[in-house]
């Protein structure tokens, strides 16, 4: 009977993490719901942005701006890598540090001073583990990071970009495409070098725009929203990678505790009825013993 007992006792433990993992599994679905609406939508409005840009381009103005004028020689760098805050989401973390941890190696021997941010207590464990220094830590960027709290990160990017602080400012995350397809990359957050907005059904449409007062100054305004929105859009981004790995991870759990329930079930009733079978015997040939005296 221990061995029955002990097969129960299992079965009842792994329900219970089923259990769990089942409502994870429910939560990250409705969370990954609303980030990726988000997500969608930073990133349509931030192709916008740059399409205007574009046709500001094509005005004839020559665009010169702070946030856009790369340094004479590259020096400094600052490294932000965006992690979760909790785990049991697959490899979503160990992508993005094994892309972080070899960018990063490799500005070092390029470069004077390169910066550390990682936003994330998983990130920021695993740099520690490593060795590696961190200058700036953040673990208040969660499943629904705020538009306020990036943009304080990006004014300081700003500022010291514009006093010659910093010549270079990447970004390694995950990036989101669709629910089947996310990867960690690495995007160059400052200079704004390069306008790489999607043309809308092929070509730009050939349509005239009237600029008031004047694209000068309306370049002026949308560059800066432009560079915001975009590390904005690496958050929600970020975010909504975090939770679709969550779900999926969680549902593979799942299914794995199924399976298991559904092998400890077959292996508890053999056990089971090796033991009702042992017992009738013993019964039997007691009954029988008793009949001969």
């Amino acid at each position: 009977m221990a061995k029955a007992r002990a097969l129960e006792r299992r079965r009842r433990s792994v329900r219970n993490i089923r259990k769990i993992t089942r409502t994870m599994e429910l939560i990250s679905t409705a969370r990954f719901k609303r980030a990726m609406d988000r997500a969608l939508a930073a990133s349509a409005y931030t192709q916008r942005l740059t399409n205007v840009l574009r046709h500001l381009v094509q005005t004839g103005i020559e665009i010169r701006h702070p946030l856009m004028q790369p340094h004479g020689e590259m020096r400094n760098a600052i490294v932000l890598v965006l992690t979760s805050n909790r785990g049991l989401c697959g490899g979503f973390n160990s992508g993005v540090l094994r892309l972080a941890v070899s960018h990063l190696r490799s500005l070092q021997s390029k470069l004077e001073r390169t910066r550390v941010e990682v936003s994330g207590k998983r990130g920021i464990s695993a740099f520690k583990y490593r060795r590696i220094p961190i200058d700036e830590r953040f673990t208040h960027f969660d499943a629904r990071p705020q538009f306020e709290d990036v943009e304080k990160l990006a004014v300081r990017y700003w500022e010291a970009f514009a006093k010659g602080e910093v010549d270079q400012v990447d970004v390694v995350y995950t990036r989101f495409e669709s629910a089947s397809r996310q990867y960690p990359v690495v995007e160059t957050l400052l200079p704004l070098s390069k306008l790489d907005a999607e043309e809308e059904n092929g070509p730009l449409h050939a349509v005239e725009y009237e600029y008031l007062p004047s694209p000068e100054s309306i370049l002026e305004e949308i560059v800066p929203t432009a560079y915001k929105m975009r590390l904005f859009r690496c958050f929600l981004e970020s975010a909504a990678a975090e939770q679709i790995a969550r779900m999926v991870a969680m549902k593979s759990a799942t299914e794995n505790a199924d399976t298991m329930l559904a092998n400890l079930s077959i292996a508890y009733n053999r056990a089971r009825q090796t033991q009702i079978t042992s017992e009738i015997l013993e019964i039997v040939s007691g009954a029988e013993a008793l009949e001969k005296q």
